[in-house]
């Protein structure tokens, strides 16, 4: 039977900054948090998507690593910017997205509480046997174990299905995650680049009984206010079914890899250490229609005087069915930029031109009020 780990001694010390509370909070360093679907867990409403968080010299293809890395995730915990998302897999299967998150952890022991980490199982790690992927319910426990000893934690607070797996029937998984939710190894159930179809499934399996711990909180599929959707990545439909059922949507990606920016405005003037020109995506996603909707997505970024980041990420949060948006920084001027669009204030007609200028079709909620009152 598994056990849950426990460190002791995290709260054997008073501190006197926790004298005299108030009874309930609603935000964390003026950072407003957004609640998982169905669930009690609470999350920062702009994360920090880590996948190029790594050991850039070992050639993992990470972007991002060492003291740097510790000093954006320094920033983002002073931001409030607490919801943390990482993979094993991320960074060609190298395990280092996780690890950098571990360090961080490890020298903050103290305040493990205030981040809500979410990492995932599917993809092939740790070895090359069939048994290493997949949702079996070796890979997903053994995936798990391994996870908890990169991130140097006690439990991860939301565990991700990185996809849906064809081979193994989602009942397995869901008691491999079910006995890790009753050892406190897990908190929470996600998913990734699931379909609206298999969503629709595995909420129907979770509904009641033996797997109603394992009812996902959250869906995390890919999005951006250019492109929508993405069928390779779960596709149209899902974000539609987060807005009338439990699970909040999660955009992996939000910004199309750096697109969604004034970086890229006019794209002769990409040059080497921009990411879209490194990765080798620039003449993809530069085309001429998205330069069309950037360069009016910019003129209404003037109007309020943040940049096209920022109006973007503020948009996506106004966004019936949307959860917290994680968005990967390299920066921490990026970071800053990110973390204060989750204040912005957009009128109704505001959000309006934003949307055609987009091209987005999508509903806007209806309780965020014409200037975010009721968020």
């Amino acid at each position: 039977m598994m056990h849950a780990r426990r460190r002791e001694g995290r709260y054997q010390v008073s501190d006197p900054d926790l004298f005299n509370l108030p009874f309930a909070s609603e935000e964390f360093r003026s950072m407003p948090y957004r609640r998982l679907g169905h669930s009690g867990l609470q999350a920062s409403a702009i994360g920090i998507g880590t996948w190029k968080f790594g050991d850039p010299a070992s050639g993992d293809g990470s972007r991002v690593g060492g003291e740097a890395a510790q000093q954006l995730l320094d920033c983002a915990y002073d931001l409030g910017v607490t919801f943390w998302d990482t993979a094993g897999r991320y960074n060609n299967a190298s395990g280092n997205s996780e690890r950098v998150l571990g360090q961080w952890i490890d020298r903050n022991r103290r305040v493990r509480r205030d981040i809500v980490i979410a990492t995932k199982v599917f993809p092939l790690m740790d070895g090359l046997t069939p048994n290493h992927y997949g949702t079996s319910r070796t890979n997903v426990i053994e995936s798990v174990y391994a996870s908890l000893d990169r991130l140097r934690t006690d439990y991860v607070d939301v565990l991700y299905l990185h996809m849906w797996d064809e081979s193994s029937d989602i009942e397995e998984a869901l008691c491999a995650v079910d006995d890790l939710v009753r050892a406190d190894l897990v908190r929470y159930m996600g998913v990734s680049n699931f379909s609206a179809e298999q969503i629709s499934r595995l909420l129907e399996v979770t509904q009641h009984g033996e797997f109603s711990r394992c009812r996902p909180a959250v869906v995390q599929n890919q999005f951006d206010i250019l492109r929508g959707e993405l069928g390779e990545f779960g596709g149209k439909g899902v974000l539609e079914l987060c807005a009338a059922t439990p699970p909040s949507f999660v955009a992996w990606s939000p910004l199309a890899g750096g697109l969604i920016s004034d970086r890229y405005l006019d794209p002769a003037l990409a040059s080497s250490g921009d990411r879209l020109v490194d990765e080798g995506r620039l003449d993809a996603l530069c085309t001429s229609e998205h330069i069309r909707k950037l360069r009016r997505l910019g003129e209404l970024a003037n109007e309020v005087d943040v940049g096209i980041t920022e109006l973007a990420l503020a948009f996506m949060l106004a966004i019936d069915g949307m959860g917290p948006v994680i968005a990967a920084v390299s920066s921490r001027d990026q970071l800053r930029a990110n973390a204060s669009a989750a204040k912005l204030c957009l009128s109704r007609a505001q959000l309006s031109a934003i949307a055609e200028a987009a091209g987005f079709e999508g509903p806007i909620a209806d309780n965020n009020g014409d200037c975010w009152e009721n968020r």
